[in-house]
């Protein structure tokens, strides 16, 4: 699997993997602040922005994808950091891979089936008619019904490219509501010894604490922490907070 990667910064290396119809753009400030200690990869996880597309999106075809990255780049053991989807496969590498992921960050969320919340923006997506002309304005407006909050509809649009006519989305549609159900779910199994850290957004409910023992199981070593003032968006509604957790735990 081909994947396009965002690369800055010097030192000991991480790894930021963004959510389900994310990109590796998303990490913005994050990654900046984070390469003046580190030598930070953000990549766009496959079916997601300048990716490959593939039919499989299950989290162990997808920590593959980042063990090739691992090891294409020659790294040891390497800090990976998941928001979301991402945290997922964050996992699944871990789990799979103990012996290259030095430190794990988990961004908000669990290693559990989320019931389809997202379905329903997959659809609204899938049905939104590019044509020529099409504006930001107009893909917002068709999106309302679908997707009625204003910042989850922005988030979603930076994905579909105006700059194309007619615009085309930077994603793999087919792909994701053919793999929606994994995507939901979370099947790997083993055990991931190293540093690991858990943080959940104070505003969100994405991670229970009666979660908490299901993560020991997995992690034994897992720490838990939250980030104030942060719903899902963690990294994106309290960006100082979130580092101030995450910051430490790298170095």
């Amino acid at each position: 699997m081909k994947l396009n990667v965002i690369e800055m910064g010097e030192g000991p290396p991480v790894i930021l993997l963004h959510g389900l119809f994310g990109a590796a753009r998303n990490w913005g400030g994050i990654q900046k602040r984070l390469a003046m200690r580190h030598r930070v990869l953000a990549p766009d996880l496959r079916n997601h922005g300048e990716s490959g597309r593939a039919a499989a999106m299950d989290y162990a075809s997808m920590a593959e994808d980042i063990a090739e990255l691992i090891a294409a780049r020659g790294f040891g053991p390497t800090a990976v950091l998941g928001h979301s989807m991402g945290g997922k496969v964050a996992m699944a590498l871990a789990l799979r891979h103990g012996a290259m992921v030095g430190r794990l960050i988990v961004a908000d969320i669990a290693p559990v089936r989320y019931p389809p919340a997202m379905r329903g923006y997959l659809a609204a997506m899938r049905g939104l008619a590019l044509t020529d002309g099409l504006t930001r304005r107009d893909a917002d407006a068709a999106l309302e019904v679908a997707v009625p909050e204003p910042g989850i509809r922005a988030f979603l649009l930076q994905s579909l490219d105006f700059g194309s006519q007619p615009p085309v989305w930077k994603l793999g549609l087919a792909e994701l509501t053919a793999g929606i159900a994994a995507i939901e779910d979370f099947t790997v199994t083993g055990r991931y010894a190293g540093p690991t850290l858990v943080l959940s957004g104070e505003r969100s409910d994405y991670i229970r604490p009666d979660q908490h023992n299901l993560f020991r199981e997995l992690f034994p070593a897992a720490r838990f922490a939250t980030v104030e003032r942060a719903g899902h968006w963690v990294h994106a509604d309290n960006p100082n907070a979130f580092l101030a957790l995450v910051e430490p735990f790298l170095t």
